[in-house]
């Protein structure tokens, strides 16, 4: 009976059949490894281990089911290894542990995090995440870098039973596991958690093999009611090497991006980092705005202090801090780069021009100087090619009857004061 029904139905034509009813990423991830027989007028799909053989069987037993009666054939799915169903996950066949390395991110808690008030909405969705409340998942955290995706981030995973993995070691485990032939307990792994968290998923961009693994992780663990979180330097929408199921996907729970640390942030991090209050007021606006970097402005301070043993004043910090601080930027600096990025000549800015784009251009600078900085009218005066207190005050006054009208207007004044601080 066996050997006429195989002479009768050709497995290689079952395949492509069960491949044509699914999507071309599961059936490559789910099916095709596994192996296809003919026994007693049944299929038998021989799965790897326990885990593959139940999610099958609860996913795809439908599909399987019709392409093998349409072939006269019933259906069974079993465990390799197995006489008959396993009751539990069979890792006998494959074992796997990711490669030790070191964390990217220490463990963290949230009280170690500060926190402003544009940041507020994001730490809150972390929390909750962490409580293992949360309705929304995944929960998708962008921004620039050195904003704190990856610290709150391993705050959350410090508090839950949790898996958290950068991209990249994302995608060196994944390849490593189809090298070694541990891929179904790869997967075993990285779905034995109440959280998981990928960080930086945008190193995952044109890895078509690992991206499309990554989506079949986030489906099966959100059905399973498991939590996941994601960060990236961009919103989904906008990560390059994805496809539009892969981003629709990650956008599908809760999107929130985190902004670079405000000065008042820094400050904060600088004084819990034990740098002395007068010291943090000097370096917090001439540190960018980038918590990397001020992180490594505690450690140079910290180090300074345990070798040289001497403490450090607002002067030693100038010196030690040279090629990490940014300069003040004079009156004469600022206007050179407004002209530059306006396109108008500096010389002829600071000149007798009475141009109408000129005279526009100039009374734009002196706007975006009063707003940006605390100098005095006489001050910006001097800089826009030595005009009086009343010609500064005309010309703020005049860019702001324009600012209210006019959109464009407003906007480049905007670009003006950012160009400035």
């Amino acid at each position: 009976m066996q050997t006429a029904a195989k002479k009768i139905v050709n497995l290689d034509s079952i395949r492509m059949a069960i491949a044509s009813k699914m999507e071309s990423g599961d059936f490559e991830s789910w099916i095709a490894p596994q192996k296809f027989d003919i026994v007693d007028n049944d299929l038998v799909l021989v799965a790897h281990n326990q885990f593959s053989a139940d999610y099958i069987r609860g996913v795809y037993t439908n599909i399987l089911t019709d392409v093998a009666a349409a072939s006269g054939l019933g259906l069974r799915i079993m465990v390799r290894g197995a006489a008959r169903p396993a009751p539990s996950n069979d890792n006998r066949i494959q074992t796997f542990a990711p490669a030790a390395r070191a964390a990217a991110v220490a463990p963290s808690s949230f009280d170690a995090f500060v926190v402003s008030d544009e940041n507020m909405f994001v730490v809150s969705a972390a929390k909750k995440i962490a409580m293992g409340a949360a309705a929304f998942s995944p929960l998708f955290i962008y921004g620039p870098a050195g904003c704190g995706k990856s610290m709150l981030a391993s705050c959350i995973a410090g508090t839950s039973r949790t898996i958290m993995m950068s991209g990249g070691q994302f995608v060196a485990e994944f390849a490593r596991s189809l090298r070694e032939h541990t891929i179904f307990a790869f997967k075993d792994f990285c779905r034995n958690c109440d959280t998981f968290i990928l960080d930086d998923v945008q190193v995952l961009g044109g890895k078509r093999a690992t991206c499309d693994e990554f989506i079949q992780l986030v489906m099966d663990l959100r059905a399973a009611g498991k939590n996941i979180v994601i960060t990236a330097d961009a919103a989904p929408a906008n990560l390059t090497g994805f496809d539009r199921r892969a981003m629709s996907l990650m956008a599908s729970g809760l999107v929130a991006d985190m902004v670079a640390p405000t000065a008042a942030v820094r400050r904060t991090m600088l004084i819990r980092g034990g740098v002395d209050a007068s010291v943090a007021d000097y370096i917090t606006t001439r540190v960018a705005a980038n918590g990397h970097l001020v992180v490594g402005v505690i450690k140079k301070i910290a180090a300074y202090v345990e070798l040289m043993g001497a403490r450090v004043d607002t002067n030693v910090a100038a010196r030690l801090l040279a090629d990490t601080l940014t300069r003040a930027k004079t009156p004469a600096a600022m206007v050179r780069s407004m002209c530059e990025k306006m396109g108008v000549s500096y010389d002829a800015v600071c000149g007798t021009s009475r141009a109408r784009a000129i005279v526009r251009a100039r009374q734009i600078m002196m706007a975006a100087m009063k707003n940006a900085t605390k100098l005095s009218l006489a001050e910006i005066g001097t800089a826009c090619g030595g005009r009086d207190h009343a010609t500064v005050l005309y010309a703020i006054a005049q860019t702001e009857k324009l600012k209210a009208t006019d959109l464009m207007i407003a906007a480049e004044i905007d670009q003006m004061i950012d160009l400035c601080r």
